[in-house]
C-alpha cells in the first residue's frame, strides 16, 4: 500500500515523463540551483515538475510521503547546525574534559585543551561514540563503547587518544550487550556488565585490558543478574546491585579474587536504589532511594549494620544524580526541581553545605569528578542553547566554560524561555509542563499548537534546549508544549507508579487537560493543534490520535508501540520482563484482552488525521514491525499516512544526515497539515 520507497538515480527519473512546461521551469531554475552550490546544496535531485528536491539519503525509505524542497532546506539549515558538547568525564592525568560533539555523521569523543579551547578528537569510529573512561594513570589510554547501527549490543573498546585513527583493541566478545566499564583505582583492572551469559541478564566481569583472555565472570555462577556500581579503594572488592524488575533492588559486595559475595541491604525491603558508590572509607556506602519519603533521596548506608541514614530528606525533591570526590570528602548531587537542576556540594566530615556558584536555570548532566583535583565537570542545557561544559572548582568556587560556538562561526537564532504551565486533571491530580511560545510581534493573533510528549514511559519533560524545534516557534509561529502527564520522573514515586497496569489509559485521560488548557487560552489555536513523540511518546500520540481524534489535526508517532501485546512479545530479551512490571504481564489472559483493547492498532480505523510515522529497521526496542502495522492499518482508511524507515537506524535516528533529513520531513509534515495555509 502507498507508494513505494524513493530510491536514488538521476536528476530525472527516467520514466517519468517531462512536459514542456516542467522542462521551462527546470531551465529557469538551473541557475539558481548553481547558486545553491554556493550554500552547500549541491547535489540535490531535480523532482519530475522540475523543482529541486533533497535526495533521500541511501539507508533511509520513504513511502507515501511527498520530495523534500531545497527551498525548505535552506529555509531550516541553521537550525540543522545547533549541536553542542556533552561533558562525560575527564582525562585522567590533564585537566582536560572529555566531551561529546559530532564529527562528521557521527558523535565522537574529544578532549578539549583548555577553557574555550580546540578540541581534539580522541575518537574516529564508525558508529556514534557517547562515553569514555581514562585509565587511570594514563593520559592517553581509555575505554569507549559503541554498537553498530543501534542495534545497542554495545562493545567495550581500549583506544589510544595519541593515535585516535589507530584501530581499537576489542574487550569483549563482539556479540553481547556490555556496559558500565569502571577502571579499578590503581587502573590495572577494568570491570563491566555483559548479558554474554544467556542474552538476558547481565553479570559483572573483570579483565586486565593488557590481555583480553583473562576476562572473569564474578557475579554469573549463581545465576542472579547484576549490575556494576563501583570499586572500593583498595579494589578487592566491587559494589554490585541486583534488580528485581524494578520493584526492588539489593546491594552486594563481591571479593574480586574469590567471587564471594555478600548482601549489604538486608533489611531493604521494597526498596529501588538507581545509583551506589563506596564511602570514603569503604564500610559504607553512598546510594539513591525513596525508602525515608515519596522522592528519591541520597543516603548514607552503613555495611555492617545496614543501617540507612538520609542526607536530603529536608528536601522536597528528587536527588537524581550524585558522586564523590576523589579525596573522599565531598559531595556533589543535582536536585530535580520542576524540571530545573540544582547543583548542591556537601562536605562529608562537617555534613555543611559549601558555596556553589550560581548556574543557569537550566538542566544538569554528566556529573563527574576529576580523579586528581577537587574540581567537578557538569554539562548544562538550557533554553537559550545548547549544551556546554562547564566545571567547578570547589576550594576557589571558580566555575569555568570550557565549550562554546567557536569564534567566527554564524550567529546562532534566538531562542524563546520555557513557560512553566499547571493543570488539573480529570481526577483533579495535578500537572505540570512547558510552553514554548512564538513572538507575539512577529506572529499575531492565536497561534497553532504542538503538542509533545516524552518517552520512557518515566521521562520527563525539561527546560533544556529544543535544538531543531525552535524551527517551529521562531519561523513558523508554531506553539510547542511539552506535558508531564502521570508516570513521569521527577515528582515523585506514587506519581511515577499512577500509570502501570490496568491505569495505562489514565496517562492519555491527562493530556485531555492540556487540551482544555490550550482551549482556554487566548494565544493558542484549539483547532490547529497537532500531537507527536517518540519510543512510549509515540504510543500516546496514536493514543491521542484515537481518543481526541476531533481535536488533533495530524499526529507524528517515532519508534512507538502500536499493539502492547505484539510489543511485549517482539521486544529484546533483556527488557522484557522490565516493560511487563510497567505495563502489565501479556501473559495473564486479563491484562492480555486489556492491553489490546488500548492498543492503537486495534482502534486504527477511529484515527482520522493524517499520520507520520518514523522508524529504525534495527531498533532492539520497539521492533520496526510496530510500525509497519500501524501504517498499514491507517492507510486502510485512505488517510494520508508518511512512513520514513532507517534501514540501519535502531530507537530514533543518530547519523546526521538521516536526523536532518527526518526533521526536514517533520517540518514538510506540519506545513502541510497543521498550518492553516
Amino acid at each position: 500500500m502507498g507508494s513505494e520507497p524513493s530510491r536514488g538515480g538521476g536528476l530525472l527519473h527516467a520514466n517519468h515523463p517531462v512536459s514542456v512546461k516542467a522542462r521551462d521551469a527546470f531551465s529557469s531554475w538551473s541557475v539558481w540551483i548553481a547558486c545553491l552550490c554556493l550554500f552547500g546544496l549541491a547535489g540535490e535531485r531535480v523532482h519530475a515538475d522540475g523543482l529541486p528536491v533533497v535526495p533521500v539519503p541511501q539507508n533511509l525509505e520513504v513511502s507515501g510521503m511527498p520530495s523534500v524542497p531545497v527551498e525548505l532546506k535552506a529555509r531550516v539549515e541553521k537550525y540543522l547546525k545547533l549541536g553542542g558538547a556533552g561533558f562525560r568525564g575527564w582525562n585522567s592525568v590533564r585537566r582536560e574534559p572529555v566531551v561529546t560533539t559530532r564529527l562528521g555523521e557521527t558523535v565522537q569523543l574529544h578532549l578539549v585543551a583548555g577553557p574555550a579551547g580546540k578540541r581534539t578528537a580522541v575518537t574516529r569510529w564508525k558508529q556514534p561514540v557517547t562515553s569514555g573512561v581514562f585509565q587511570p594513570g594514563k593520559e592517553n589510554r581509555f575505554v569507549f563503547s559503541s554498537d553498530v547501527n543501534g542495534n545497542e549490543q554495545f562493545q567495550i573498546y581500549l583506544g589510544n587518544a595519541a593515535v585516535p585513527s589507530a584501530p581499537p583493541i576489542l574487550l569483549t566478545d563482539g556479540k553481547s550487550r556490555n556496559l558500565l566499564p569502571r577502571w579499578s583505582p590503581d587502573g590495572a583492572l577494568l570491570a563491566y556488565t555483559s548479558d554474554r551469559r544467556n542474552g538476558r541478564d547481565s553479570d559483572v566481569f573483570v579483565v586486565d585490558p593488557s590481555d583480553p583472555l583473562s576476562t572473569r565472570n564474578l557475579t554469573g555462577a549463581s545465576g542472579l543478574g547484576f549490575g556494576l556500581c563501583d570499586w572500593s579503594r583498595d579494589r578487592s572488592r566491587l559494589l554490585v546491585s541486583r534488580d528485581f524488575a524494578g520493584k526492588r533492588t539489593e546491594l552486594w559486595t563481591v571479593d574480586v579474587a574469590s567471587g564471594e559475595h555478600t548482601l549489604i541491604t538486608k533489611k531493604a525491603g521494597d526498596v529501588v536504589y538507581s545509583q551506589a558508590r563506596f564511602a570514603e572509607n569503604d564500610t559504607a556506602v553512598y546510594a539513591l532511594n525513596d525508602s525515608l519519603s515519596d522522592f528519591q533521596s541520597l543516603v548514607r548506608l552503613e555495611v555492617a549494620s545496614g543501617r540507612v541514614e538520609s542526607l536530603t530528606e529536608r528536601i522536597p525533591w528528587d536527588v537524581e544524580a550524585f558522586e564523590i570526590s576523589s579525596d573522599g570528602r565531598i559531595l556533589a548531587f543535582v536536585t530535580n526541581e520542576d524540571g530545573f537542576s540544582k547543583l548542591r556540594l556537601i562536605d562529608v566530615v562537617t555534613r555543611l553545605e559549601l558555596p556553589c556558584p550560581a548556574l543557569p536555570r537550566a538542566v544538569l548532566k554528566g556529573l563527574a569528578w576529576h580523579p586528581r583535583l577537587r574540581e567537578v565537570g557538569f554539562s548544562i542545557s538550557g533554553s537559550q542553547g545548547p549544551s556546554d561544559v562547564y566545571s567547578i572548582e570547589v576550594d576557589s568556587g571558580v566555575l569555568t566554560r570550557w565549550t562554546e560556538r567557536p569564534a567566527g562561526s554564524s550567529r546562532p537564532p534566538d531562542f524563546v524561555e520555557a513557560e512553566l504551565v499547571r493543570v488539573r486533571s480529570f481526577d483533579g491530580l495535578p500537572l505540570s509542563g512547558l510552553v514554548y511560545r512564538p513572538d507575539p510581534e512577529r506572529f499575531p493573533g492565536p497561534r497553532p499548537v504542538i503538542v509533545s510528549i516524552h518517552g520512557g514511559p518515566s521521562g520527563q519533560t525539561r527546560p533544556d534546549f529544543r535544538g531543531s524545534y525552535n524551527y517551529f516557534v521562531n519561523e513558523l509561529g508554531v506553539a510547542l508544549l511539552y506535558p508531564n502527564v502521570r508516570g513521569s520522573s521527577g515528582y515523585g514515586r506514587k506519581f511515577l507508579d499512577m500509570d502501570n497496569g490496568f491505569k495505562r489509559e489514565d496517562a492519555v485521560k491527562d493530556i485531555g487537560a492540556f487540551l482544555d488548557w490550550v482551549g482556554a487560552d487566548s494565544g493558542l489555536r484549539a483547532d490547529r493543534t497537532g500531537v507527536m513523540g517518540g519510543s512510549y511518546g509515540g504510543y500516546m500520540s496514536l493514543a491521542c490520535l484515537v481518543r481526541y481524534r476531533e481535536q488533533f489535526c495530524c499526529g507524528i508517532d517515532s519508534v512507538g508501540i502500536a499493539n502492547f501485546n505484539t510489543f511485549l512479545r517482539d521486544t529484546s530479551d533483556y527488557r522484557r520482563s522490565n516493560r511487563r512490571r510497567e505495563y502489565g504481564d501479556e501473559r495473564d489472559p486479563k491484562m492480555h484482552a486489556f492491553l489490546e483493547s488500548i492498543s492503537p492498532l486495534t482502534h486504527a480505523a477511529k484515527i482520522k488525521a493524517p499520520l507520520f510515522v518514523v522508524q529504525g529497521r534495527m531498533d532492539p526496542r520497539v521492533p520496526y514491525t510496530e510500525a509497519e502495522r500501524i501504517v498499514s492499518a491507517v492507510r486502510e482508511s485512505g488517510l494520508p499516512t508518511w512512513y520514513l524507515l532507517g534501514k540501519d537506524e535502531g530507537h530514533g535516528f543518530t547519523k546526521r544526515n538521516h536526523e536532518d533529513y527526518q526533521f526536514l520531513s517533520y517540518t514538510l509534515f506540519f506545513e502541510k497539515f497543521l498550518l492553516d495555509r
